[in-house]
Order: structure tokens, then C-alpha cells, then sequence
């Protein structure tokens, strides 16, 4: 080979090179994101829209291989967008190759991933009332991997002593202490969310989510997260996610470069919801009231997500399906449900429960009457009425934390004041299509705690967790309330979500070890454990029905009962000791003879009156 044959064919090999350089830029150029980045043969909704994000990759025209079916090709009018819909209908698990062409040329291709489901993965089995939930926000619960604890690409960083800042605690964490959690008598997990939230303070609640496909790493990898699943299910327990519906963080990729403009519900910008979720159903409501409740953004730094765009709501069905899927999640608990688009949000839920029958979701409703709470559960008469049906399995009773949280310092009963409150607001069941299926609390991360409002009582707490136990419904314990913690809530939402001490390297108090708790958390924690752990074993309290007396002198008693089981629950709130007269109660107990106290193994003759302390609880197993 002469020079000049050389020079020639080093001038071609350079130029192929550098084609290939190009073709490889613009590959990287074109395709920044694509949502879901896998997905799963064999749903019952074949039809699957995927996402494509990249500069004007919408120039492109899109083609895939296998014979699989392009059902439509959206664009907006943002080219940086490609919305393809494919019909996967009878298709097994493979992998996928998208092909974009210009001018009849492809100039990139994208590999993607149709997998295989686990086995029943449709029928898994959810949440109900044979559970109790344990509530953490995991910023706050255990630091298990300080090396996490900020990030180069998250803005805000790890800062323990600013009570509104992030404090390192992670997926890690929780799963150190899995065993803790299983001990005090939960059987299921719902933390506060999880995936990344990048606002530039106050980012630990989580709910200003800027990637809803990605665990913030501040506390992991979506693998931990799928760590911290398989974690829970060896020790029998489930993982609830905290799903947002409503609202993304300003900070989201697709906020900061908007699909469409009505992705978000603009004013144009910023207007702020009014708050009154009444309006939803009010028959006599202005128009405009009801628009600034369910588009009004819920704060500033929260754009409010338009479920009325059917990209928009597509978009949420997929990504919580992807999450079930993935996670193997058992169940979601929803923020803010009722500020959210009343037909997209019906519409979101029911995708989720046709895919998944038995999957349960609570909604965060947070109102303070039977009725408007019982509008939004599925299948409900009050919603009938207007021709509505929410499909949510399940709503928080939010009447019955009201009532919880004033009643235990009401000692001198009247005709409104006293326990005659718990008994009102079970005179309302009828009102909801299945009161079973209620999450019961007495906190949870936006409410005063408990223990603050009762100064760290004892025997409040016993008398509020008894009847939580005991009541219809799913009962939710919020991290801390076992060894007595208190906070403020009018210092600051950090008070109400304080440390678990413990939970961070050096802390002078691990209240997760018996031998290093203090007496009084060991004095809350044994009383938390012992009824929780007996309350997995009794079917009565689980399903059974109830019935309950008229409280007489701030003495209330119900029971629960199957046709085999019973259980007699006495609440004496009263600042004197009290007789139960038995006579009265002969209803419900029948040819009981025995009634034993599952909390002291105290044995009480049915059949005679006896005396109950004051401000106690008696709990009585009948025999």
C-alpha cells in the first residue's frame, strides 16, 4: 500500500469513526428519559404508553420490532416529547427494540423490556383489619448508612440539628429494625414517601416528589427498596406506599419542562387551593369555589397535577402500577385524595383495583363529618346520590382521631362531653358502605401527638390504644407513640417528627433495645407489644360486630363478637372507680360466664358486678 492509498484509507476509517460518534451523541442527545423503563407482560390493561424524553425527539418517527402493535403516536406541543402507545395483549416476556427514524433513516434505536410478572401477582392479598400499620417517616427513624446522608446531586443536605431539615435516616434504618417493629405487633409498613424529592428545604416529609420513578438517595436505591419488600414479606408483613396523586415538587424534571401546558393546573401559574374539600359534593357551591379546590395548587412549592388530562392520569395509573409491580408492594395509603380531580382520581383508582381486585387504598380525607368522609369510600350511598362512586376501598377516620384527642381529659361527662363522643361516632357506621375497612388512628405525622396532648399518661394511652385495638377498622400506630413520645405541633412540624432515639450513632438513648430504654418507654412499650400481639390472634376484633352501650357516668363498654368468639371492652374515664353492673350488658353476654383480662390475666365472674379503676381499661377475653 502506497502513502497515498494510506492517507485515503485512514480519511475513511476517520470519517466512519467519527459518524459513529455522532450516531452515538445523538442517541444520548435524543433519549434522556423513558418512563416506565421496563414494564410487565400479561396485565389486564394490555395497552401500555411510553414515555420518550429528549431533545425534539418528536421530529422522529417510531417503529417496533416483534410485530407488536403501535396503537397511537401522541406529540404535544413540546417536541422534546413522545407519547407511544403499544397493544401488548398476548405478548410474552422479551425485550422490545424501538426504532426512531428521520427521513426514512433510523438514526437510533432503544432496547426495551417486557418482563415476566411473579406468580398471582394480580390476587396478592392487601392490608384489611386483621392488621395493625405502623407509621414511620424514615428521615426521621434510624440512620442505618451514614454515607448516604447527602448527595452531589440533591440540593439540600444532611443538617440533625435543623428540625425542618434532613436529619440521614434511610432505607437502611428501617430494615435494621424490621425485628422492633414486628415485635411491638405490627403486620404492615406504610412510610411516608420515599421517592426523591429535591426541594431545597424541607425535603425529608417527601412530598414534593421530583422523580416519582426513583428512591431519593439520600436514603437508598430502588433496590433497597425492593430489599426492604422481600425484608418485610420473610417476617410475614407488608409494605404500604405512600402515593401522591395531586401534586408533584416544583423541582420534578417534567415540571421544569412541561409536556403540555394543562399538565399542571395553571392560573395561569400559582393559585392556591381554598382548602374546602366540601365543595366537591356541595350541591349549592359556586363553580369557582369548587375549581380553586381541585386546582388550586396545595402550597407554592407543590404544582398541582391536572388528572383531567388523560396524559396526565395515564401517566399516575402507570407509574403506581409500576411501583406494585416492582416493589411487590401489599398497598397504598393516598395524600391529599379528596383535593385531586373527583373524576380522574375515581378513574385512577379504579385502573389500580381492576388490575389488582384485592389491593386496598386508604385515602387521606380529611374531614370532620361522617358523611363527607363516608362520600368518598367506594360504593357509597351519601356519593350514589349524585351519581358518584370513588371507588376507594378505604378512607381515614379522621372523626374518631377528633374525638380521641379532647375525650381522656373530659372526666366529668355530660350530655356532650366524655367518652358519649367514641360512642357518637360509631353511631354514624351506617353511613359508610364498609366501616371495616376504616383506618383508625389517634396521630399520625400532621396531627398533634398524643402524648403531648396527655402529658405522657399512662393511663390515657392505655384506654386510647385499647379502643384503637378494639374498634372496627384498621388501626395505625405512629412511630414513637410506643415508648411515649411526645413534640409540639405548634413549634413546627419537626416537633411532631422528632428523632427515634436510637436511631443514629451515639445517641444517648436507644429506645430499639430493651436493656437501654428508659422505665417509662419500657412501661409503654410492654403495654404497646402485649395488646398488639394479642390482637393478631383474635378474629372477634378483626371482623366480628359491635355492639355498644350508651356510656353511663364516662363509662363506656362494647363487644365485639363472631359466633364463636367475644370480647367485652370496659372503658371507666372517670376520676372514680366504677361498678358494672352486668345485668345490663346480659345481651351480648349471653352464657359467658368468665371474663379475662388480657392485659393482667384477671379473672372477672360475669355473672356478678365488679369494679373497674379509675381511668383504666379492662379487656375481657369471654370464657
Amino acid at each position: 500500500m502506497n502513502l497515498k492509498e494510506y492517507n485515503k484509507k485512514s480519511r475513511i476509517v476517520k470519517a466512519v469513526m467519527l459518524l459513529l460518534l455522532l450516531f452515538s451523541l445523538d442517541t444520548i442527545a435524543q433519549i434522556q428519559r423513558v418512563e416506565p423503563a421496563f414494564w410487565y407482560a400479561g396485565m389486564h390493561n394490555p395497552e401500555l404508553q411510553i414515555l420518550f424524553y429528549g431533545k425534539n425527539i418528536a421530529e422522529n418517527e417510531v417503529a417496533v420490532s416483534n410485530g407488536i402493535a403501535i396503537k397511537a403516536i401522541q406529540k404535544t406541543e413540546n417536541p422534546n416529547y413522545l407519547f407511544v402507545t403499544i397493544d401488548t395483549k398476548d405478548v410474552p416476556a422479551q425485550e422490545l427494540l424501538f426504532s426512531f427514524s428521520k427521513n426514512k433513516k433510523v438514526v437510533f434505536t432503544k432496547k426495551y423490556a417486557l418482563k415476566q410478572r411473579r406468580e398471582n401477582s394480580a390476587s396478592r392479598k392487601s392490608y384489611d383489619a386483621s392488621d395493625m400499620i405502623y407509621l414511620i417517616m424514615p428521615d426521621r427513624f434510624a440512620n442505618g448508612n451514614p454515607k448516604n446522608d447527602s448527595q452531589k446531586t440533591l440540593t439540600e443536605k444532611a443538617n440533625r440539628n435543623n428540625p425542618s431539615g434532613r436529619h440521614g435516616g434511610d432505607i437502611a434504618g428501617i430494615i435494621q429494625n424490621l425485628d422492633y417493629i414486628k415485635e411491638l405487633g405490627a403486620t404492615a409498613l406504610w412510610s411516608t414517601p420515599l421517592c426523591e424529592d429535591n426541594d431545597a428545604q424541607g425535603s425529608y416529609h417527601g412530598y414534593g416528589q421530583s422523580d416519582v420513578y426513583q428512591i431519593d438517595s439520600r436514603y437508598g436505591t430502588n433496590e433497597d427498596y425492593l430489599k426492604l419488600s422481600s425484608e418485610l414479606h420473610k417476617r410475614d408483613m407488608k409494605l404500604i406506599m405512600d402515593y401522591v396523586t395531586n401534586h408533584w415538587g416544583a423541582q420534578h424534571w417534567m415540571i421544569k419542562d412541561l409536556p403540555t401546558y394543562d399538565w399542571i393546573h395553571q392560573f395561569p401559574g400559582y393559585a392556591q387551593t381554598n382548602y374546602r374539600m366540601t365543595t366537591q359534593f356541595d350541591p349549592n357551591a359556586s363553580k369557582m369555589d369548587a375549581k380553586m379546590c381541585m386546582d388550586g395548587w396545595f402550597v407554592q412549592s407543590m404544582p398541582d397535577l391536572n388528572q383531567s388530562n388523560p396524559l396526565v392520569l395515564n401517566y399516575l395509573i402507570q407509574n403506581a402500577i409500576w411501583w406494585i409491580e416492582y416493589a411487590d408492594l401489599d398497598g397504598f395509603r393516598v395524600d391529599t385524595y379528596s383535593y385531586n380531580d373527583k373524576e380522574g382520581i375515581a378513574k385512577w383508582t379504579k385502573a389500580i383495583t381492576d388490575e389488582y381486585p384485592n389491593f386496598n387504598i386508604v385515602g387521606e380525607v380529611w374531614m370532620h363529618d361522617q358523611a363527607q368522609m363516608a362520600y368518598w369510600q367506594k360504593d357509597s350511598k351519601v356519593a350514589a346520590i349524585q351519581n358518584y362512586n370513588s371507588y376507594l376501598p378505604s378512607v381515614m377516620d379522621f372523626t374518631l382521631h377528633n374525638a380521641t384527642s379532647v375525650v381522656f381529659n373530659e372526666n366529668q361527662a355530660d350530655w356532650n362531653n366524655g367518652l358519649i363522643k367514641i360512642y357518637d361516632n360509631f353511631t354514624n357506621d351506617f353511613l359508610y358502605p364498609n366501616p371495616n375497612n376504616l383506618l383508625t388512628f389517634v396521630e399520625n405525622h400532621d396531627t398533634q401527638r398524643f402524648n403531648e396532648i396527655y402529658k405522657k399518661d399512662f393511663k390515657k394511652y392505655q384506654m386510647a390504644m385499647t379502643l384503637l385495638a378494639t374498634v372496627r377498622g384498621i388501626p395505625q400506630l405512629y412511630y414513637g407513640s410506643e415508648i411515649g413520645m411526645a413534640g409540639n405541633k405548634n413549634e413546627g412540624d419537626g416537633a411532631i417528627r422528632l428523632d427515634f432515639p436510637g436511631g443514629w450513632q451515639g445517641d444517648n438513648n436507644n429506645a430499639f433495645v430493651k436493656n437501654e430504654r428508659t422505665a417509662q418507654q419500657q412501661q409503654f412499650f410492654d403495654f404497646t407489644s402485649k395488646l398488639f400481639q394479642w390482637r393478631k390472634t383474635n378474629e372477634a376484633v378483626h371482623f366480628g360486630k359491635m355492639t355498644h352501650y350508651i356510656p353511663e357516668n364516662n363509662l363506656y363498654v362494647y363487644f365485639r363478637y363472631t359466633d364463636k368468639n367475644a370480647v367485652m371492652v370496659i372503658l371507666n374515664n372517670g376520676l372514680n372507680s366504677r361498678k358494672v353492673e352486668t345485668k345490663r350488658f346480659e345481651e351480648n353476654i349471653k352464657d359467658f360466664k368468665l371474663g379475662k383480662d388480657v392485659l393482667t390475666n384477671k379473672s372477672f365472674d360475669l355473672k356478678a358486678d365488679f369494679s373497674i379503676e379509675a381511668q383504666s381499661v379492662l379487656l375481657l377475653e369471654l370464657e
